[in-house]
């Protein structure tokens, strides 16, 4: 027997200028997220991957796709190590091992598409069509995989481009998402065309496909920026305590902190009487249900301003014999009186509860002093008597159906009350901003936001930052919005797009598996 025929293909022979240029898409996609944002480079981020990927083995690609996510995710969450070193209490060996983790399962993704991209390419099925469809479809599923991470989704590098997003109130992010990864199929086409030689008509074809799609895109865009905002006008007062994370939690420190926050809100409303006072995600840490003194003086607060005053704070309630935890939102009245709560559904994983808990005993959360958090039960649109208003706790401005649950509840305020604080002077804080900017424009809502350290900000209904607050300072933001008026297709229908391109990716991967003719 001849053994030279035995022998397999040598997977590992890819060229380590295949690999720089992996990592240069990974660098570019990074760099198109905040901060710095260069928005543009996402339109060609993928191009230097696709073309170091050529017509490789599937198996090289994935390995290409996977060093492209390392070097992107690793750009874009370095932050993980500052929340889990300064707040987790772990060594910073142990946040560089959290963040490789994290970093790791993510570049699944690139490395997925690239590999299904390779595979269907081999099977007739062209880049043009794969692509976008495998990006969109995976990218919807890490939205709910592993407790779900949507956090740097394509279409968030265009948060400023208000032209190009208010498609957003059609198809969600990921419309943005799709029509970016149709963009680098389409500059790949043309370069590997000029650089081979090639025939033009193709590259020509999908140019003009393309553009097509960018100008329909953009000429609803600029129909939808000219509609004016006709509903009720609605005036806000934001708070930015500016609290540090090492002694919030400090009984100690309560008075200070919530003399800070009585100091801010008088200034803030002194010369602009608001309809709602904002206060941050935890701004009254104790249990306000409870607390007599402090949580007395800011009903006495409310009352005295004459305002309605969103307050966030733990909660507790009795579930039998034990004690269930939740991160709370207060509305007070400008009587002073309850008269809502609203309890975060989409906890933080490490950082309200440790999922797993039993397996690892090791690891701290990062929010000292309380019990595991439990997520609130439902959905509570909370009236103001001028307009109802939903409130999304921390993270939760990232994840597009708990918004659009609250407008179809009949939201026609989102407020977002946050602590950043753990982001340090990072990217993330911005980041974070820019996801919140989607969720004003897919359901035509003007979204409030009131971050304990920044950025606190005022969006409006078609994605406009009206009015930001820089970081770790104390500040106030007055402002007014006009209320929504009613749904949009994305808020009565919800990702029909995403489910359309998940849709397309299953059937792009069943044909690229399936087998050949002889």
């Amino acid at each position: 027997m001849d053994c030279r025929r035995l022998r397999m293909p040598d997977f590992d022979a890819i060229p380590r200028r295949d690999y720089l240029m992996a990592v240069l898409s990974g660098a570019l996609l990074a760099l198109s997220f905040p901060s710095p944002g260069i928005s543009p480079l996402a339109w060609a981020a993928f191009v230097p991957l696709l073309l170091a990927c050529g017509r490789k083995d599937p198996r090289k690609a994935f390995r290409l796709g996977f060093v492209a996510g390392l070097a992107a995710y690793t750009g874009i969450l370095y932050w993980i190590t500052i929340v889990v070193t300064t707040y987790g209490k772990l060594p910073w060996i142990v946040s560089v091992g959290v963040l490789s983790m994290l970093v790791s399962y993510l570049a699944l993704y690139p490395a997925l598409v690239a590999y299904l991209v390779r595979r269907g390419e081999e099977r007739g099925i062209s880049l043009l069509i794969s692509f976008p469809l495998l990006w969109v479809g995976l990218e919807y599923g890490r939205a709910f995989l592993v407790t779900g991470f949507p956090w740097a989704s394509l279409g968030y590098t265009q948060y400023r481009t208000l032209p190009l997003i208010q498609i957003a109130d059609v198809t969600g992010v990921y419309g943005l998402s799709f029509l970016i990864a149709l963009a680098n199929v389409v500059l790949y086409r043309i370069i590997r065309g000029f650089a081979a030689r090639e025939p033009a008509p193709y590259p020509v074809k999908s140019a003009v496909l393309l553009l097509v799609l960018l100008l329909a895109t953009a000429a609803y865009g600029f129909k939808r920026l000219q509609v004016p905002e006709n509903g009720a006008p609605f005036k806000v007062a934001l708070i930015q305590g500016n609290i540090d994370q090492n002694i919030k939690w400090d009984p100690s420190f309560q008075e200070e902190t919530v003399a800070i926050y009585e100091r801010l809100s008088r200034k803030a409303c002194a010369s602009w009487p608001s309809d709602l006072l904002v206060w941050p995600e935890s701004a009254a840490p104790f249990y306000f249900q409870d607390e007599e003194r402090y949580a007395s003086r800011i009903k006495g607060l409310a009352k005295e301003l004459n305002t309605c005053a969103v307050v966030g704070s733990p909660a507790y309630e009795r579930d039998g014999e034990r004690l269930k935890y939740l991160n709370s939102a207060f509305l007070l009245s400008p009587w002073g009186d309850v008269i809502g709560r609203s309890d975060k559904m989409h906890l933080v994983p490490f950082g309200e509860y440790v999922p797993m808990a039993k397996l690892l005993p090791f690891v701290n959360k990062l929010v000292a002093g309380i019990g595991d958090f439990s997520p609130g039960a439902q959905i509570a649109s909370l009236d103001t008597g001028k307009g109802r208003i939903g409130i999304l706790v921390c993270f939760e401005g990232i994840f597009p159906e708990l918004s659009r649950a609250y407008v179809r509840a009949g939201s026609r305020l989102l407020v977002n009350i946050t602590n950043d604080a753990w982001f340090g002077r990072s990217s993330a804080p911005y980041q974070h901003l820019s996801m919140t900017v989607f969720r004003a424009v897919e359901n035509r809502v003007p979204l409030v936001r009131a971050a304990n350290t920044g950025i606190t900000s005022i969006v409006d209904s078609k994605g406009h930052i009206r009015g930001m607050t820089p970081l770790f300072e104390e500040a106030v933001l007055n402002g007014e919005v006009r209320l929504g008026q009613g749904e949009t297709f994305y808020s009565r229908h919800g990702d029909i797009f995403a489910w359309g391109c998940v849709g397309g990716a299953a059937l792009v991967t069943a044909l690229a598996f399936r087998r050949r003719k002889s």
